[in-house]
């Protein structure tokens, strides 16, 4: 296995070409976008560790290992880890009420229930997501990365663990304050919109950090900077054992809190997957993504980080600076870790307008734009779908979003079946005076009662011949209509034949087994419930 993942490691530093080692040229892109990447890390780990009421060193660290440690292992070069808030809402009760210990042990868990979905191989199940739920989400994550950004436009305060240092105090800017904000955010987006066009030896969001930025302290413009938010000076992260009681107790508290924290973590994680996949043309990883998620997370709990997943914001902004492979990421985490040990205090003076800019066209970047237009070409409940995702994605998190989105999916998509189910009546061109029935549409549970109706038992001649060719026989309530209407027609007096039925409905159908009639065109296809009645898993017969 190690050697697979060393071999997975090497192949994914090529850009295109899985044999041909980076050029120097592809060498000086990758770094200089994990650069940009580790720039734009710092204000939103501290943001989120504010928010989980935890130090901004917890949420720095945990950007470093989950950072590192998914850019080395993960499911798909190029993607960017850490700290995120949508994990952070979570975390803030759990900290409140039992301190950040307990935090710590959850993480641990949240890694360990991660590692396991990915060796059970369940990350395939992101591929159930439908279209509509994946413009919802990107619209919804734009919204949400612009609407974070906002808080950068408030008067610095004083907040708790900051050392000196805070949030916002929750008072707007105005006057010249706001003006020279406004003016050095549309500066930096400017600069990021030209500069591909100047050339591409230099990735656009770090000129526009690094220009914004000299301009702000060359001429001592008086302007939040990162170092408003807090002090990101510190040490190597060390080995801490979670302080917790190792007791049935302590394992009641933070398992419901691991769970939630782990689906949210890889459902944002393989979303964000599949979108950076779409943009590198990359396919498949879901289960290798989960296992890194989970390993990075078990290091950062043993480490005192606050967890993490995958950022779209920042793996947008990576690949649009020409991000490809594992060394972008690598450098990324490293770039931060040199920050905190080495270079606090020149971050601290960088402009909160220059990372508010690059943070702006990341979201028109993420905006799925075309989507406001084939809106009114889409069926509707495909529309209603990408509209109710985007909201929600908004009002609560990503991970509810998805979940509502796929379950409004699925029921539509039942309905819409359950719909279709009918059949075309016509006198039998070889058994003389009988009726047929050629069924149209699947039959499920959804479309059991509509099969049901279809019929009319009491006016039907002696003969009745129901022909499944166009139909499809899909579960065992299917198979219980079948039986039902099968012993509807007997007790009525009346003979039934039941053709074009599969072989293992044959088997499984008790009863009506007996009135189907075989012939060589059968279909040929397994029903779901064919293990599950065999074993006696599923009740029936």
């Amino acid at each position: 296995m190690a050697r697979a993942l060393l071999a997975s490691f090497a192949d994914s530093l090529a850009l295109t070409n899985p044999n041909a080692p980076l050029t120097p040229s592809q060498w000086r892109i990758e770094i200089l976008s994990g650069l940009t990447v580790a720039l734009a890390l710092v204000p939103e780990a501290v943001a989120f560790a504010f928010v989980a009421g935890v130090h901004p060193l917890v949420g720095l660290y945990a950007a470093f290992i989950v950072g590192l440690i998914t850019a080395v292992m993960g499911g798909r070069p190029g993607m960017i880890s850490g700290a995120t808030g949508a994990l952070a809402v979570v975390m803030v009760s759990l900290v409140a009420q039992h301190g950040v210990e307990y935090l710590f042990a959850t993480v641990v868990l949240m890694g360990l229930i991660q590692i396991f979905v990915g060796i059970m191989r369940w990350g395939k199940f992101i591929r159930l997501v439908p279209h509509p739920v994946m413009l919802g989400f990107v619209n919804g994550l734009a919204i949400v990365i612009f609407l974070a950004q906002l808080g950068q436009f408030q008067v610095p305060g004083t907040a708790e663990g900051g050392g000196g240092h805070g949030m916002a105090s929750g008072e707007w800017l105005s006057g010249l304050p706001l003006a020279l904000m406004l003016s050095l955010t549309a500066v930096t987006m400017a600069i990021i919109w030209v500069m591909p066009r100047v050339t591409t030896a230099f990735p656009a969001p770090l000129a526009g950090i690094a220009i914004v930025a000299a301009i702000v302290i060359g001429f001592g413009l008086d302007v939040p900077r990162v170092g408003d938010l807090a002090s990101i000076e510190g040490g190597l992260p060390s080995l801490h054992i979670p302080m917790v009681p190792l007791n049935w107790d302590t394992f009641e508290i933070i398992l419901p809190y691991a769970l939630i924290l782990a689906a949210i973590g890889l459902i944002e994680s393989l979303l964000t997957l599949n979108l950076v996949g779409e943009m590198t043309n990359q396919r498949g990883g879901a289960s290798q993504e989960c296992i890194a998620q989970g390993v990075s997370n078990t290091v950062t709990g043993f480490f005192g980080g606050m967890g993490g997943c995958a950022m779209i914001g920042q793996s947008m902004i990576n690949v649009k600076s020409g991000g490809r492979t594992r060394v972008a990421g690598i450098a990324a985490a490293l770039f931060l870790l040199a920050f905190i040990l080495f270079a606090s205090g020149l971050i601290e003076q960088i402009p909160l307008a220059a990372l508010v800019g690059v943070m702006f066209m990341v979201v028109i970047g993420t905006f799925a734009w075309n989507s406001l237009t084939i809106l009114r070409k889409v069926p509707r409940t495909d529309a209603f779908v990408t509209i109710l995702v985007t909201i929600v994605t908004v009002m609560t998190d990503l991970a509810t979003a998805v979940v509502v989105g796929v379950i409004v999916s699925a029921l539509a998509y039942a309905w819409q079946n359950a719909t279709r189910i009918h059949a075309i009546k016509r006198e039998s061109r070889t058994e003389e005076g009988a009726q047929v029935y050629e069924i149209q549409g699947p039959l499920f549970f959804g479309s059991a009662d509509g099969f049901m109706e279809i019929f009319d038992i009491d006016s039907d001649p002696e003969v009745v011949i129901v022909d499944f060719a166009a139909s499809r026989v899909a579960d065992q309530s299917a198979l219980q209509a079948i039986e039902a209407l099968a012993g509807k027609y007997e007790d009525a007096g009346k003979r039934i034949q039941l053709r074009h039925l599969s072989r293992d409905c044959h088997t499984l159908l008790t009863n009506a087994g007996h009135l189907i009639v075989d012939s060589d065109d059968d279909p040929d296809y397994e029903l779901a419930v064919d293990y599950g009645v065999r074993t006696g898993i599923i009740g029936g017969h």
